[in-house]
């Protein structure tokens, strides 16, 4: 049997990399991404630890804020 708990969890963890590289890239601290997102720097920090799910509208702000579409944003690059 397929273990899709563990799958999320390593797509999570994925993801919060992924925000982490892309907030390296364009030279944002997570406080500034959290600003320019109009969300809390917790949430971000939350997202990044993979210890929160974001939700649609969390990450269409934050793919704004790296001026993302939310596809690019979520784009799965590990293959």
């Amino acid at each position: 049997m397929h273990d899709h708990a563990a799958d999320l969890l390593a797509y999570r963890r994925h993801f919060g990399d992924r925000l982490r590289r892309l907030r390296h890239r364009a030279g944002l601290t997570q406080e500034a991404l959290a600003d320019r997102a109009d969300l809390d720097k917790q949430a971000v920090s939350l997202i990044e630890n993979a210890h929160q799910v974001p939700r649609l509208d969390t990450l269409w702000h934050l793919a704004r804020a790296l001026d993302l579409t939310v596809s690019e944003l979520t784009a799965d690059d590990r293959t």
